[in-house]
């Protein structure tokens, strides 16, 4: 799609591709433009702008505004020119994208969308839609909860055409104004508490008529939102944060416009020594942007969910290659696959869906299934799985189960389900909000009741602004800074040790997990098998049997084979060629290497040549024992020894499992190992439990079977077979180094992925949530112990009504307070 470029100066063609690092974009062209090379820039608003040539820094100076921004003509998002990831051409249009997707759909089908974006494809028939936050809510058609006014989410699985979020499109449009609008009415009225004496050089009266005027759209427009979830809030006597920022913000600003209209309602008390009665536009306002750019992120962190499941679908091969009933070959899409269908898999192909071998013989990558770093061999009559991975031979199969019936596709219901059945937690401020909130109402009420009964004249007056000074002190100006500033100083910091945080619900729900299940391979382990014993029998030296040994699996296509020639030549050993190299499916393999007849293999493979290998039977048990794969060798028909690989421990294994055992955890390992290998694994390490043998559905039940007993879980894996598992606990965790499928359904990743992770993650949890709760002690004490004063009961002793400037200066503190304690998260020692 991306066309020539000529101007009047002369440029080159246009690039439509993502912009390369340390690239950036003409914004009048669209070129991608290398700042370390001498181009023409300009200077706007300390901002330096970048361009292909001087024409365009010409147009650009001549009207800076209509260059500085576009609109993506797909989802409708504003994106800034001179960084815009994504651009092209369009017959005489320039068109800048948000994201790779948008500029992919736009490219397919431009006409759809030269007149503004089209209406959302609509969903599949039958299509159900729940509320994210309450998740028992479930209706046929799109709408908004009638619980909490959040809007509701379609259930199933993604299919990846779905446009962008439309209520994250419109709450960023709503923080973007609200933030602009917010940001001069806060310097007019807290510049003076920092030397800036914004208000005098104005003039008071001036002021807060600017900062009404400022705050209009901000509450009147922005937080039609929070208003709607407040009211359903009360509707359906939940209360909760919504019903706390609906009130305390309708409160402000209703309170503050009266303050400013009509100044002369109010006692002369509550009057400044301009006449003015102090407002509060700034609390509102700012509470509005600081809500929304919580609920933005929080919308951006749900949104990735779902790349989850696309990771998955992606595992699939789009097309397979079916055998007519004539025997000519044909690729089809895997949608026309029917049960009964033969269908070839080429090496290096994916298994396409779940079958039987009915011809030839090779090694499958089963790993995305068990777990297993360890491909296994298939012949006739073994069974595949679809998305699984052909190593080397070539391969006939029936096709038995397609489309929703595979193996995958069921992984991929199971990890919809899971993470549509993990609301995210409305936190902590809900729950203190539930008692909160009938507290403020109820003192409110009293304090109106009790003033306009036994109040001094004019008694009504003085009962109507009690009740609306308990309102306001209680409204929650760092409720939005609270949870916030400390997720994003506990990022941060956990970014510095190597854990990545998700989101906020993750680390809470790790804080209080009492139970952990680990995954074997690649968790536990290295997940790549390595040589680890040589075992001679007697008249045979170690050096020369290794020699043989990785002599003979050169030629193999077993996958153990690698591990013996590698740990071979790390010993020093020399290889030989071998021939008449002849594999034995199951069993193990044979060949001439110089002049000796080596065979290597099970006890089977031993017995069909006649070698008496009881002599060593004892020492493989023992080696089969501690979770190691032992293979018998034999030279000119006499058993010479025995080789064993293993997947070894990490290093880091054993003090990790000791540090998370110290900080109450029990830990349970899940794999699809080996009974015998798995509790030779779990019992060096004191691991508490063992369940061996499991599928990804099997994870997935001992997840929920312990969630069902009252535990609070955690997972860790690194494949694709954990998925489900990890969308299914209380807390997914992910081994940086695994899949990628695994990194999108968990809560927690880990850069290096190994346990100390884990324990670095616990401590940065447990520090967060404390933090967390020290921030909303902060951010409601100052306003809880205000509302008292604000309801007049010193009044009777003193004579004296709470200040409206002290109830401004409270609310600040409270702020100040929480940034301040959120900050020191920042030196938390790992």
């Amino acid at each position: 799609m991306a066309h020539s470029h000529d101007h009047s100066s002369g440029c080159c063609s246009a690039h439509g591709a993502g912009l390369a690092p340390a690239l950036l974009r003409d914004p009048v062209c669209g070129m991608t433009v290398d700042p370390a090379k001498n181009k023409p820039t300009v200077d706007v608003d300390g901002h330096i702008h970048h361009f292909c040539c001087e024409g365009c820094r010409t147009k650009f100076l001549a009207d800076p505004e209509a260059y500085r921004t576009a609109i993506d003509p797909v989802c409708g998002m504003s994106v800034t020119r001179a960084d815009a990831p994504h651009f092209t051409r369009h017959e005489a249009g320039k068109f800048w994208f948000c994201s790779a997707r948008c500029k992919e759909r736009f490219e397919a089908d431009p006409q759809r969308y030269l007149d503004g974006a089209p209406p959302p494809e609509p969903m599949p028939a039958g299509t159900k839609y729940t509320c994210p936050m309450d998740p028992e809510i479930i209706r046929d058609e799109p709408g908004t909860c009638p619980k909490c006014g959040m809007a509701l989410e379609p259930m199933g699985v993604p299919t990846g055409e779905e446009g962008p979020n439309p209520e994250l499109v419109d709450f960023t449009r709503r923080f973007r104004i609200s933030a602009a609008f917010a940001l001069p009415i806060f310097i007019i009225a807290m510049g003076p508490m920092v030397g800036l004496p914004v208000r005098d050089w104005i003039g008071e009266p001036a002021a807060t008529w600017i900062e009404m005027l400022l705050a209009a759209p901000v509450v009147l427009w922005a937080a039609i939102p929070f208003f709607h979830r407040g009211w359903m809030s009360l509707v359906y006597r939940s209360p909760n944060m919504w019903t706390l920022i609906a009130i305390g913000v309708g409160t402000a600003f209703l309170y503050s416009v009266a303050a400013t209209v009509a100044p002369g309602l109010f006692p002369e008390a509550f009057r400044g020594h301009h006449g003015t009665v102090p407002v509060y536009f700034e609390a509102a306002a700012v509470i509005v942007a600081l809500v929304f750019l919580g609920q933005v992120l929080e919308l951006k962190a749900r949104e990735r969910t779902g790349s989850a499941i696309r990771a998955l679908l992606d595992l699939a091969p789009k097309n397979a290659r079916r055998i007519a009933d004539d025997g000519s070959e044909s690729d089809v899409p895997v949608a026309e696959v029917r049960t009964g269908d033969r269908v070839r898999i080429r090496p290096g192909e994916a298994v396409p869906v779940d079958g039987t071998v009915l011809e030839g013989r090779s090694s499958v990558d089963e790993s995305m299934i068990t777990g297993e770093a360890v491909p296994v061999e298939k012949t006739g009559g073994d069974s595949l799985t679809g998305g699984t991975l052909n190593r080397n031979g070539s391969l006939v199969m029936r096709a038995e189960r397609v489309g929703a019936e595979t193996v995958l596709s069921r992984i991929v219901a199971m990890v919809a389900t899971a993470q549509r059945s993990r609301a995210p937690i409305q936190g902590m401020a809900d729950r203190v909000a539930a008692f909160f909130v009938p507290t403020v109402v109820a003192s409110a009420i009293i304090a109106f009741v009790v003033w306009s009964l036994v109040g001094p004249e004019p008694a009504m007056v003085f009962g109507l602004v009690s009740a609306v000074s308990v309102l306001i002190i209680a409204c929650p100006c760092a409720l939005g800074l609270a949870t916030p500033m400390s997720i994003m100083t506990a990022t941060g910091r956990g970014a510095q040790a190597g854990v990545l945080i998700r989101d906020a619900e993750a680390l809470e729900r790790f804080a209080g997990v009492d139970t952990l299940i680990v995954d074997k391979t690649g968790t536990l382990t290295e997940g790549k098998p390595v040589l680890t014993d040589v075992v001679t029998a007697p008249g045979f030296e170690e050096a020369e049997l290794i020699s043989l040994a990785a002599s003979l699996e050169r030629g193999s296509e077993h996958p153990l084979a690698e591990s013996i020639v590698d740990g071979a030549l790390a010993r020093g050993a020399t290889l030989a060629e071998t021939i008449d190299f002849e594999a034995v499916t199951g069993k193990g393999v044979s060949g001439l290497v110089g002049r000796s007849h080596v065979v290597l293999g099970n006890v089977a493979m031993m017995a069909g040549i006649g070698v008496d290998v009881s002599a060593l039977e004892p020492r493989a048990e023992a080696l089969a024992g501690e979770g190691k794969t032992a293979m018998f060798v034999a030279v000119d028909g006499k058993a010479a020894g025995i080789v064993a690989v293993a997947d070894p421990i990490k290093p880091t294994t054993a003090e990790a499992i000791r540090a998370l055992h110290a900080s109450g955890l029990t830990i349970i390992m899940a794999t699809g190992d080996s009974e015998r290998t798995a509790r030779a694994v779990a019992a060096s390490l004191g691991i508490d439990d063992v369940r061996a043998g499991l599928l990804p559905e099997g994870k997935q039940a001992l997840v929920e079977e312990l969630r069902a007993k009252g535990a609070k879980v955690a997972m860790a894996g690194d494949g694709v077979n954990d998925a489900p598992a990890l969308a299914s606990a209380d807390v997914g965790i992910a081994m940086g180094t695994g899949a990628d499928v695994a990194m999108e359904s968990a809560g927690i990743t880990l850069v290096k992925g190994d346990l100390v992770g884990i324990v670095r993650a616990r401590k940065l949890a447990r520090a967060t949530i404390r933090n967390i709760r020290q921030n909303l002690f902060f951010a409601f004490v100052y306003n809880a112990l205000g509302v008292p004063v604000a309801a007049g009961v010193f009044y009777p002793v003193f004579g004296m009504l709470l200040s409206p400037m002290l109830a401004a200066a409270a609310m600040s503190l409270s702020s100040v307070s929480v940034i301040g304690n959120a900050l020191r998260l920042r030196s938390l020692k790992l």
